[in-house]
């Protein structure tokens, strides 16, 4: 059997070192950014339904206060049914 080089065997542990070096450093960044995703669409998802709640209420202010929609954004109050 041949003997094997201590030089060679540093020499391989150090390419295989920065290997998995550069290999955890780009899972770290790609975790980074999942999570950052998720973090943004959780927030954009949270203001959406909050919005679509703020909607509804005034809306339902709205119909009770006998405020009727009618062409674009001009309201008007709901004539008195007297």
């Amino acid at each position: 059997m041949a003997e094997t080089d201590p030089k060679s065997v540093q020499d391989l542990t150090a390419v295989v070192q920065t290997l998995l070096q550069q290999m955890q450093d780009k899972f770290q960044t790609m975790s980074d950014q999942i999570i950052g995703r998720n973090i943004l669409f959780s927030v954009f998802s949270a203001a959406g339904c909050r919005i679509d709640d703020l909607e509804k209420n005034i809306a339902d202010l709205m119909t009770q206060a006998g405020v009727e929609e009618l062409e674009g954004d001009n309201k008007t109050p709901a004539p008195n049914k007297s």
